[in-house]
Order: structure tokens, then sequence, then C-alpha cells
């Protein structure tokens, strides 16, 4: 395991501002995945795979699903793109912090374009992942969603950050 001399993250806190609602879930969605990506900055691949749990999740495993989760609900629910939804695969082997990084770092460019070209908060997007649904979720739910999809994996993240080398964040 790598060890963190000073066992503090950069951590900066979360948005502060008085904005329109898609400004604000916008803001907060974008400090979440910050976090996120924050973890596993300075860790060698081989630690950022290491699972933390005995269930086997990893930071890398962590940032991967983050990934895919954006695709899917930004661009391939809302959004109507590709064929089917993608899923997050559990083969890290060869897996490396800059490239899941860099995959990750691509998704939030396609969301934030989806977002962005969205004409309101409560269109239907195209189709959505629950089956039962009778229409896809809005931007609305989509941007809470992933709020709470990504601010529930920073919190694991900080716990097996804090278990690989010490480092704790807020």
């Amino acid at each position: 395991m790598t060890e963190n001399t000073d066992s503090k993250l950069t951590d900066t806190r979360p948005p502060t501002l008085n904005a329109d609602e898609p400004t604000t879930l916008l803001a907060f969605l974008g400090y979440l995945r910050s976090a996120v990506i924050a973890k596993v900055e300075g860790l060698s691949d081989e630690d950022a795979r290491r699972p933390g749990v005995p269930s086997g999740t990893s930071l890398l495993w962590l940032v991967r699903h983050l990934t895919v989760v954006e695709h899917n609900w930004f661009e391939w629910a809302y959004g109507g793109v590709g064929e089917r939804p993608r899923s997050t695969d559990d083969d890290l082997d060869g897996a490396t912090v800059a490239a899941e990084v860099a995959a990750y770092r691509e998704a939030i460019v396609r969301s934030d374009a989806v977002a962005a070209d969205a004409p309101d908060l409560d269109r239907p997007g195209a189709r959505s992942l629950r089956p039962d649904a009778v229409e896809g979720p809005s931007l609305r739910w989509v941007l809470v969603h992933m709020i709470e999809e990504t601010g529930r994996h920073a919190g694991h993240a900080d716990i097996i950050r804090e278990q690989l080398d010490g480092a704790v964040g807020r």
C-alpha cells in the first residue's frame, strides 16, 4: 500500500452560489464528480484496483461504474443515444487510474452537453432504464439521481481511500 505522509486529501467545500435550478444542480454534481476523482489521485494503479470491502469494490471500480452510470442516464436514457445501456465491467486487470479518470472526464463532458442542450428540466427523456416506466425520466430526475448516486459513491471512496493509506477528506 502507498503511504500518504500528510493523511489529508485536498478537499473543497460544496459550491456556494445563488443560481437557477439547473446551474445549482450541475454545480453540486460537478463538486461530487471532482471529489470522486480526487480520491484516486496519487494512488498507484495497483492500490486503486485493490478492493476495500469484501464485496470487491475498489476505487477504480467506483470510477468505472460512475462513468457507465453517466452514460446510461444522460446519454442513453435521457438523450436516446446508443442501442442499449452499458454495464460496469468488473474485470479491472490492466486498468489504470489515468485511463479510467480520462474516460470518466469524457463521460462528464458528454453528460454536461446533454444537460446543456435540454430545453428545460421537465421534458421527459427518450427512454428509461426501468422497464416498468411509462416514459423516460426528466432531466431534473436524472440530475438529482446522479447527485445521489455520485454522492453515495464519493462516500464509499472516502472510506476505501482511508483504508488504503490513511488519507481523509470530508
